[in-house]
């Protein structure tokens, strides 16, 4: 089982590497409390059509080591960063979901994109949903902590209640089974409770438009318009905006779990985008 050690504090993470070591390189980040399982309906058939697809484990999540710091976005994208340089990538397209964005835009921000030829934000959390100056339409940061001290309160109703509008069940062409439905439920139990209320608190204070206007490749923005975890109008529709240059791809129907309900979309996007 592979492994690699943060250059930031030495934390054990795990990854996985699928596919071809000469093909086209896609790191997918994670969204919270997920592993790399998350990525199955991507990371799976894009390997076995040749593409090299390799994703971690953020600390405290999945089959990573269990610690107590370094759940601010600095050290989370350093972690990123020493998973590049372990594998010494380059020319790689890098694809975050909802949280994932925000660790995927701090990493260019921060060690800049040497390695990193092309972004993909899926549902993303990045710019932030926390009212600001650059956002006035946000949500108020008292409005967050309080829905985080219910998170923290009692996770398993939160993944339990959630999982609908997680994949805006209901909608024509989002077929989850209920079996897999509680298969995504159990996979959120595989952050543990210090990770995943760390990682939440984030939102809190999490306002990245300066850094989405310093991005300099080029993006891809998907973003689904039924998403109720991060709205589109505070997150997808602002980043594409902010990003110079960007796309933007709207998927109807679209809840935060798109790349289950709407997974062949994503991967024909995610081919577009590489050039293959």
């Amino acid at each position: 089982m592979p492994y690699f050690t943060s250059y930031t504090d030495g934390t054990k993470l795990h990854f996985i590497d699928y596919g071809p070591a000469e093909g086209p390189t896609l790191v997918f980040v994670n969204a919270a409390y997920f592993g790399t399982e998350m990525w199955e309906f991507q990371m799976l058939p894009l390997a076995c059509e040749g593409y090299r697809c390799i994703g971690l484990d953020r600390r405290g999540h999945g089959k990573s080591e269990d610690v107590w710091d370094g759940y601010d976005l600095d050290t989370l994208a350093d972690d990123l960063g020493s998973l590049l340089d372990h594998l010494d990538l380059h020319d790689v397209t890098l694809i975050g979901h909802s949280i994932g964005t925000t660790e995927s835009v701090r990493y260019l921000t921060r060690h800049g994109s040497e390695r990193v030829a092309r972004l993909a934000l899926v549902a993303g959390m990045a710019p932030g949903i926390v009212r600001s100056d650059d956002n006035p339409d946000g949500l108020p940061a008292e409005a967050i902590e309080a829905a985080n001290e219910t998170f923290r309160r009692d996770r398993a109703e939160f993944f339990s209640s959630g999982v609908e509008d997680y994949f805006a069940l209901g909608l024509p062409g989002n077929d989850v089974s209920a079996a897999y439905a509680q298969k995504v439920v159990r996979d959120c139990h595989g952050a543990t409770a210090r990770a995943a209320t760390a990682i939440v608190a984030n939102f809190v204070t999490l306002e990245m438009a300066p850094e989405l206007r310093k991005v300099d490749v080029p993006t891809l923005v998907i973003h689904g318009d039924k998403d109720a975890s991060a709205p589109i109008d505070l997150t997808g529709r602002r980043a594409a905006a902010l990003i110079p240059g960007s796309v933007f791809k709207l998927y109807e129907n679209g809840g935060h779990g798109l790349y289950v309900t709407h997974a062949e979309q994503l991967n024909a996007d995610l081919r577009e985008f590489t050039g293959r």
